[in-house]
């Protein structure tokens, strides 16, 4: 029987089975993009909740949000990071713990995942025209307020700041998924 330490045993594995798993990636990103959705999905019906529990009307809704478009601007776009930390976080988790292995890696991965079919999507969305653009015409993804006619320095700050959130939720996603390998590793080798 050999005499190995956790932290030889994990080493080999990682030498053996570790780097970026694209499969496990790939489904970091649809578990990404089903929680955007659902979590943008639980926010929009909690709001329509509040406005009928208080007997708000369209009209009434629509003049308070023209009087205050700047708070409502500020709030949708924190909203709208807090749900894409939260989804890629989760992403990201799920790609750390299908991998075992480099879960900051997965976690980029995971992101870069969304980038590669954004880009897709704009690039199918252009070729074919703007009414086989599956994400402008479907309402159910979270997306950032700004219209791509023009591009503002506030849209572009926006943007980054969108990515950032999906980037950061994603690592860490990762990291934590592949921690739970690590707390295997140690009571299955400890004495």
């Amino acid at each position: 029987m050999l005499d190995l330490d956790r932290a030889e045993v994990v080493a080999r594995q990682k030498e053996a089975y570790g780097g970026i798993k694209i499969g496990s990636a790939f489904f970091g990103w649809l578990t990404a993009t089903g929680t955007a959705v659902l979590l943008t999905a639980l926010i929009a019906g909690a709001g329509t909740a509040v406005g009928v529990a208080t007997g708000t009307d369209t009209s009434s809704v629509t003049n308070q949000a023209s009087q205050n478009a700047g708070t409502i601007g500020i709030a949708g776009g924190v909203a709208l990071l807090v749900i894409l930390l939260v989804a890629y976080f989760c992403g990201g988790y799920v790609a750390g713990r299908m991998a075992r292995f480099n879960g900051a890696k997965q976690g980029v991965a995971v992101w870069l995942w969304a980038v590669v079919i954004a880009i897709v999507v704009a690039v199918v969305g252009l070729i074919a025209g703007n009414k086989y653009n599956v994400l402008a015409n479907t309402n159910a993804f979270p997306r950032i307020p700004v219209d791509e006619g023009s591009l503002t320095t506030g849209g572009i700050i926006a943007l980054v700041a969108a990515a950032v959130a999906a980037l950061v939720g994603a690592v860490l996603g990762g990291l934590t998924g592949m921690r739970f390998h690590r707390k295997v590793d140690k009571a299955g080798l400890s004495d």
